[in-house]
């Protein structure tokens, strides 16, 4: 699943490239769950509708229409938005649908701008979504509530991260950070590269890391998150960025994916992959030693 940079990269380029278009028609393909909407739902605020902004809250994309409604939309793990028009990008799971011609079998929403340009909404497995909301309601919807602060929001203090993590004291620190109540938009490679930097094991519990520990692991958590950002996200396998092109954080990555490889800060001592919250875990057996009381 797409991390808070992609989606943030992803967001950012549709940003530029469909704000201020006018939805013309909406077609709907194959798959219900993929456009939850009532049709006179879709015929009254959708269209004849403008994109005023596309936004992101964790790892929910928001395209904000002018009728006072938004399609919050989720890639999930094989989601793709693709723009076509005198310019073609495309975003999400990099299959042959970024490239080739559209709608294609993939295809569950196809949106079609008064300029006759297109945004494609293609999901092989189906789990993505486009539902659309009162933009008022968005921060009250079940699944919005659930999300945590937003790291990178600069109102979010270490005090406030340290409040939260608190809560979950008897669980792994990886787990909290991974937990989108508790933080939005952290998944598996950032949260390796942010406890690999702060050097606290994954598998310590929470009521083990020092309050200066966790201050300093939003700290790692923020910068890391900030460069991948700056990159275009990371080249994961399952993701490319708003042009259609893998971003180049993986590059850059300290610890995930270098399993076997020397640590950064001790050549002599190779990364180990272990498993912690039920995910591949990467670390430095010298730099993060486990906390255990």
């Amino acid at each position: 699943m797409p991390e808070l940079p992609e989606v943030e990269t992803v967001r950012r380029g549709l940003d530029r490239l469909i704000v201020g278009r006018k939805i013309r028609t909406v077609l709907v393909r194959e798959s219900p769950n993929s456009f939850p909407n009532a049709i006179a739902d879709v015929e009254n605020f959708v269209l004849n509708a403008s994109v005023m902004a596309v936004g992101r809250r964790g790892k929910m994309l928001l395209i904000d229409l002018s009728s006072g409604y938004t399609l919050m939309t989720h890639l999930r793990m094989t989601g793709q938005l693709v723009f076509v028009g005198y310019e073609r990008f495309g975003a999400g799971h990099p299959s042959n649908s970024l490239v080739g011609r559209l709608p294609d079998k993939s295809t569950r929403v196809a949106i079609e701008f008064s300029d006759d340009t297109h945004l494609y909404f293609n999901d092989q497995r189906r789990f993505g979504f486009m539902k659309l909301t009162p933009t008022a309601e968005v921060l009250n919807d079940s699944f919005m509530r659930r999300v945590g602060p937003e790291p990178l929001e600069g109102t979010f203090t270490a005090e406030d991260f340290i409040g939260r993590m608190r809560r979950r004291n008897n669980t792994s620190v990886k787990a909290a950070i991974l937990d989108q109540s508790v933080l939005a938009g952290v998944g598996n490679i950032y949260a390796d590269e942010a406890l690999w930097a702060a050097r606290i094991h994954p598998a310590t519990r929470v009521r083990n890391v020092s309050d200066a520990q966790l201050a300093d692991l939003l700290a790692e958590i923020k910068a890391v998150l900030t460069l991948s950002i700056d990159k275009g996200g990371s080249t994961n396998r399952n993701y490319v960025n708003a042009e259609g092109k893998k971003g180049s954080y993986m590059d850059f990555a300290r610890v995930f994916r270098r399993q076997n490889q020397p640590c950064l800060r001790h050549p002599d001592v190779l990364i180990e992959k272990i498993r912690v919250a039920g995910r591949g875990t990467h670390i430095c057996p010298v730099c993060q030693v486990e906390v255990i009381e």
